[in-house]
């Protein structure tokens, strides 16, 4: 455990940002999953989840918590699923 104050407030600043990338990641894996669902089944508006997907993606790119590439790449690869 910390032992300086500075240390301390470092280590429950990382536990914060810790859950809130988390949530972030959760929540954008949740929307590639409904997208892949909709493109296995058919059911589903699946220009309006790609749309969707994206955002989210995007939004966690700006945040730092996906790499852009990764980003860039997996939203490439939603929309070529979309597309067949």
């Amino acid at each position: 455990m910390a032992t300086h104050r500075s240390a301390k407030k470092r280590h429950v600043q990382s536990l914060k940002r810790r859950a809130r990338n988390n949530q972030v990641r959760k929540t954008v894996r949740g929307a590639v999953r409904k997208l892949r669902d909709a493109a296995a089944g058919g059911a589903g508006d699946k220009q309006e989840l790609l749309k969707d997907a994206e955002r989210l993606l995007r939004k966690a790119s700006t945040k730092g918590v996906v790499h852009k590439r990764t980003v860039s790449r997996t939203v490439s690869r939603l929309a070529k699923l979309i597309q067949r």
